[in-house]
């Protein structure tokens, strides 16, 4: 299947992605802080990156670009517990695939990574 990243500053929504995503038989590999994310990216081919919008230490939309700069063909879910349509704005600009709302769906949840996947149409 595929390898996934997570990155949230949530433990609690690090654990219910990677439980939900490795039943579903994805590599799931999560962090809750930017910097070790984006290290371990650098030397990880991933086929998805699912990114909390806010956290601790800085904005994910700065994550974005960050990942958008190493590897600009990568998709990208968002995930958000403060939804604005400014902020989903940006990132529907810099080519995300989709965005989940908090608390999290696990059916949307299994949903939109196999949409973002192209195992499901």
């Amino acid at each position: 299947m595929a390898t996934i990243l997570v990155i949230d500053d949530e433990r609690d929504v690090c654990t219910l992605i990677r439980r939900v995503l490795t039943a579903l038989g994805h590599e799931t590999h999560v962090f809750t802080d930017h910097d070790p994310a984006l290290k371990w990216l650098e030397g990880n081919p991933v086929d998805l990156v699912l990114l909390d919008i806010k956290l601790q230490h800085v904005d994910g939309i700065s994550v974005l670009e960050m990942i958008r700069k190493r590897q600009p063909d990568i998709k990208v879910i968002m995930i958000t517990g403060y939804p604005s349509v400014d902020t989903v704005k940006k990132a529907l600009d810099l080519g995300i695939e989709d965005y989940l709302v908090k608390p999290i769906e696990i059916h949307e949840l299994e949903e939109r990574v196999s949409k973002a996947l192209g195992l499901i149409l």
